[in-house]
């Protein structure tokens, strides 16, 4: 039986909890593991439609873009040479619309897209047109319970899925190590830790530090009654590489992609301006002995 047929993949019913739950305060306060999971579950599937319009044409419907720079995986090669990705298993972490999968299985790997969002998923199938996907299987589960027997990928990756938004990484990381087989590449990308010291802001506004590097206190937005609807974790260099070791892993590269000349967008607090002074996206490339 193939890791596939052990899935449970998501097809056609929408019912996200707190669906109509309104957006309220920001504050830096504590969110454990069950709360963050609950508020980016209903967060990603209330605002899925948004995010897919208004970033949809950047990402491509068949494109592997690591973050807002518009680093490209067909160029970067961090995965490894397209024409090795053949034939392999690969597990996509906080895939969205599965844009990265689509790729990766037209350069004949066999991807999983999975995501904690119901809605997100949705719009993969929104992109084809049908059920299943051409050589894209989709699921809905945790990262941090990932529904697969151990050894079951090759590779495993993620762009800006997941990892910022759970408050254990480790235990994460720890999923990821055991479901891939020996000397499999993880590799992820998230917000440049150095990025929380600056307002999120793409104009000037943003080139002041404001906030203390150093300050791991989660960024939360909460409704009237104090429960989050929205969290995301910091974590310093430091803390995202022992993070990477703790979870088994051995990193081999960190890349922080250079603003393109021919990137002209607004991407939240990214843009150009920020872009050609300060890094936006952390990339950790890491492997499985």
């Amino acid at each position: 039986m193939s890791h596939r047929e052990d899935a449970f993949e998501v097809l056609e019913t929408y019912t996200p909890d707190d669906a109509g739950a309104d957006e309220g305060e920001a504050t830096r306060r504590e969110a454990g593991e069950a709360e963050s999971s609950r508020a980016s579950r209903s967060w990603w599937d209330r605002n899925a439609d948004e995010y897919q319009s208004e970033h949809g044409a950047f990402l491509g419907d068949d494109r592997f873009v690591w973050g807002p720079e518009g680093l490209d995986e067909a160029e970067a090669g961090l995965l490894g040479p397209a024409e090795s990705l053949k034939g392999l298993d690969v597990l996509e972490i906080g895939a969205g619309a599965a844009q990265c999968s689509r790729w990766l299985a037209a350069q004949g790997a066999r991807p999983v897209a999975l995501d904690l969002s119901h809605r997100q998923l949705q719009h993969a199938l929104r992109i084809d047109g049908r059920v299943p996907l051409d050589g894209v299987s989709l699921v809905q589960a945790d990262a941090g319970k990932l529904p697969f027997r151990d050894g079951s990928f090759d590779l495993a990756c993620s762009a800006y899925g997941a990892v910022p938004f759970v408050a254990d990484p480790v235990e994460v990381f720890r999923e990821v190590r055991r479901v891939l087989r020996p000397g499999g590449r993880w590799v992820f990308s998230v917000t440049h830790p150095i990025r929380w010291a600056f307002p999120d802001e793409p104009g000037p506004e943003g080139l002041s530090v404001a906030a203390s590097y150093f300050d791991r206190t989660p960024y939360v937005e909460q409704d009237d009654q104090g429960r989050a609807v929205y969290v995301e974790h910091h974590r310093t260099v430091g803390d995202r590489v022992r993070d990477v070791v703790a979870g088994g892993f051995r990193l081999v590269d960190l890349v922080e992609p250079e603003w393109p000349a021919w990137n002209t967008q607004e991407w939240g607090g990214w843009s150009p301006l920020r872009g050609n002074l300060i890094p936006g996206t952390a990339i950790f490339v890491c492997v499985r002995d």
